[in-house]
């Protein structure tokens, strides 16, 4: 693990972090990310490995393989570089011309690697933090995987959105609630502007229902995603318990045309 991130993973957090590795050479077999979203032919191989693992091997429709193989590689990425932009205030260097990934024999993230930790960036607002996640990894990336597959690109931000609050929640436990971290959360994820003006609307922001499950009587509500992934696309596999689109959370007329 990054010396750097340690004080942040302990003990059985540290599974979340060591993804992602400071190296002085690529290791052989990894692949550059900007190169992965710059080549279709590449991209498309990586999702039909991924598909074969998920016994969809010969899928017409790849969006569901698409948004699938985002959340892994959201979920291998995301712990470690958040936890620095938001609570160390460190910016590793992210942007896709700069971030390799080693992929496994499903097509998975296995490890992604950095060759140099980047600079802290103490006092940057959070669009100037995030932005080499954000805007020049994510984007480029998700833009190939759109246009590759016509899959919307909501539905990979809202991915995106997906594993951030739990991250922020964690960060937000961990240090008591810091400020600066509340700070982030609000502005990636409850903002419909981006922070910085000269980007357009924030893609992270989307809105967010809660249910109350018929049968929960006086039970807590379920917060649901800001979109559907599509998992119940995928072969042998249904809707999530927090699908907004799973029949029980769709709103019933009645409801809808009620002012």
């Amino acid at each position: 693990m990054i010396a750097l991130l340690e004080p942040l993973f302990p003990g059985a957090l540290a599974v979340h972090a060591e993804r992602l590795q400071c190296t002085d050479a690529v290791p052989a077999g990894a692949l550059r990310v900007a190169d992965l979203a710059h080549s279709p032919s590449l991209l498309a191989d990586v999702l039909h490995l991924h598909a074969r693992a998920r016994g969809a091997a010969g899928a017409r429709d790849l969006r569901p393989i698409a948004s699938a193989w985002s959340l892994d590689y959201l979920s291998a990425l995301l712990p470690p570089v958040v936890a620095a932009a938001s609570v160390l205030q460190h910016v590793f260097p992210v942007s896709a011309e700069h971030i390799w990934v080693r992929l496994d024999d499903k097509g998975l993230p296995a490890s992604f690697h950095v060759l140099h930790l980047g600079e802290p960036r103490r006092g940057a607002d959070t669009a100037q933090r995030y932005a080499p996640l954000l805007w020049q990894h994510l984007q480029p990336l998700f833009t190939a995987l759109c246009s590759l597959t016509r899959l919307a690109p909501k539905i990979l931000w809202g991915n995106t959105a997906r594993h951030l609050e739990p991250i922020f929640d964690m960060a937000l436990a961990a240090t008591g609630g810091a400020a600066h971290i509340a700070h982030d959360r609000d502005h990636l994820l409850h903002h419909p502007a981006w922070p910085d003006e000269a980007r357009p609307a924030n893609p992270l922001h989307a809105r967010c229902r809660e249910v109350r499950p018929v049968d929960a009587g006086q039970g807590r509500p379920v917060k649901l995603h800001r979109q559907c992934c599509l998992y119940y696309l995928l072969p042998c596999e249904d809707y999530c318990g927090a699908c907004p689109l799973a029949p029980q959370h769709r709103k019933k007329a009645s409801e809808i045309l009620q002012p």
